[in-house]
């Protein structure tokens, strides 16, 4: 019989130091390619320059959708408590799987 899955504090996404640190990684890593398209347009010359030219503009749109892409799926399996334990049902479904009438439709009878 398998049990199902504990939670453990492995499941916890990235706290916010840990996942901006990786995302100044990522766009530093980024401009860093920027910067060698730059230096390698400038050396090559006008007709073989142009393409590390075109990766060098269109570079930083690509290194900030990469650096704010969020965590792994598998690292973001945060659950809360209240998921992991039974909860019961609301009062007034209780009430009507027992047969019993709520308090105010009796008042209301005799009101009538």
């Amino acid at each position: 019989m398998k049990q199902p899955p504990r939670p453990s504090i492995t499941n916890l996404p990235l706290s916010p130091d840990e996942e901006r640190k990786r995302r100044m990684i990522k766009y530093s890593v980024a401009m860093g390619v920027r910067i060698v398209c730059l230096i390698v347009a400038l050396i090559v010359g006008w007709p073989w320059g142009a393409i590390p030219l075109i990766g060098a503009v269109f570079l930083p749109y690509f290194a900030v959708v990469i650096a704010n892409v969020g965590a792994e799926p598998h690292e973001a399996e945060a659950q809360r408590p209240g998921n992991i334990l039974p909860m019961a049902p609301p009062p007034g479904e209780r009430r009507q799987d027992t047969g019993e009438k709520p308090e105010d439709a009796g008042r209301q009878e005799e009101d009538s």
